[in-house]
């Protein structure tokens, strides 16, 4: 069997119209990959030159599927909850790429530290306000994301906060990438998907393992 090889065309589109987000390059064993091992939250191989996915296969031996960058690319989620009347919620976003339901995040900036990326991103695609120092950091882990292939994968790194005992909900928005922010019930994983269903939506493939152990 021919190994499969893929690259979205939007990633194409990227790399032609400058897009920061795409690896203007288009064989990763160009690509000096001293710093980015270095720097990496997850040790990654190089086969030939090409970074291999720790967590290979992912079904695509070749390419980036839908992400524009080569090798690992740094997350940053922000896991905010809430307590009101008894109930629990999380907060989380629709994203509007329709891969579901997600908690905010996303990619740590050149420069930025994880929880300095977890408050911008939040702050960006819920309106929500949290400073860096208020969340509380937990180990990197790889993202099981449905974009990813074996040569372009992403590492998130959690970041907990709670706004502890509240007479009401804390008002939020969707903005930026996200099409709408709820609180949605977390007093189980099972309660959260419920609750999803019943918007008519599903939880974002990548954010599964995840959300299960966070919500226990």
């Amino acid at each position: 069997m021919n190994a499969r090889a893929f690259t979205h065309p939007s990633v194409l589109e990227g790399i032609a119209d400058g897009a920061e987000w795409a690896d203007p390059v288009m064989d990763p064993a160009e690509i000096d990959w001293t710093e980015r091992q270095a720097r990496a939250a997850i040790p990654f191989k190089l086969v030939n030159g090409r970074p291999l996915n720790p967590f290979a296969p992912t079904g695509i031996r070749y390419g980036r599927n839908e992400f524009g960058h080569w090798g690992e690319a740094l997350m940053a989620d922000a896991l905010v909850t809430v307590t009101v009347g008894g109930a629990r919620r999380l907060l989380m976003v629709e994203r509007d790429d329709g891969h579901g339901w997600a908690v905010p995040g996303g990619h740590v900036e050149d420069g930025e530290t994880g929880a300095v990326a977890a408050s911008r991103e939040l702050q960006e695609e819920t309106a929500l306000v949290a400073l860096p120092g208020d969340f509380r950091v937990l180990p990197a882990r790889y993202v099981p994301d449905p974009r990813a292939s074996d040569e372009a994968w992403a590492v998130t790194v959690p970041h907990v906060t709670d706004c502890g005992y509240c007479p009401r909900w804390p008002w939020v928005a969707g903005a930026g990438d996200a099409r709408r922010a709820e609180w949605i019930p977390a007093g189980s994983y099972t309660c959260l998907t419920a609750a999803i269903g019943m918007l008519g939506g599903h939880v974002f493939a990548a954010h599964v393992p995840m959300l299960t152990e966070f919500l226990g």
